[in-house]
């Protein structure tokens, strides 16, 4: 009962440092929760959830989504909220703000499109090869736009350059 009740407790300061950022929570079955970020012109939400073996998986589900990162506690996840939406607080400032969010948006749809094509599909290796120019391409067209860019976010470090 106490490793309940200090869980319980622990959740309940989690609820409020998000709601003090001005989120809303909505609790689903106690194992499943809905962040809801809508302020400064930014609409933000976050999926998260207890998983089996007592850690939690974090996902952000608008403005597009996209799985984040699996958290050993409930602060963890929270700490990583708040970076996300201080990071997109400092996004939304740029003129192009809503054409990344459009491309985000087009990738994640091919993402879905490559998944139906190998599940649906016999494709032959020539057109395998294809695809896989394609996507070193768009990788190496990033990081050479990464490269010719200035940083303007310090407080975390990007996880997908190291």
């Amino acid at each position: 009962m106490t490793i309940f009740s200090a869980r319980l407790l622990k959740h309940k300061f989690c609820m409020e440092e998000l709601r003090k950022i001005g989120a809303e929570v909505m609790e689903i079955e106690g194992i499943m929760f809905i962040v809801k970020y809508h302020k400064n012109n930014l609409n933000i939400q976050y999926l998260y959830r207890i998983n089996p073996d007592n850690t939690y998986l974090l996902e952000r589900i608008k403005p597009y989504a996209l799985l984040l990162s699996e958290h050993p506690s409930e602060e963890s996840v929270i700490t990583a909220i708040k970076n996300d939406i201080d990071q997109f607080k400092n996004a939304r400032q740029s003129k192009n703000f809503d054409d990344f969010v459009k491309i985000d948006k087009d990738l994640t749809k091919i993402v879905r499109y490559f998944e139906d094509l190998y599940l649906y599909y016999n494709i032959n290796k020539d057109d395998i090869e294809l695809l896989k120019n394609e996507v070193q391409n768009m990788a190496k067209a990033i990081l050479e736009v990464k490269d010719r860019s200035e940083r303007v976010y310090h407080k975390t470090e990007p996880k997908s350059f190291q």
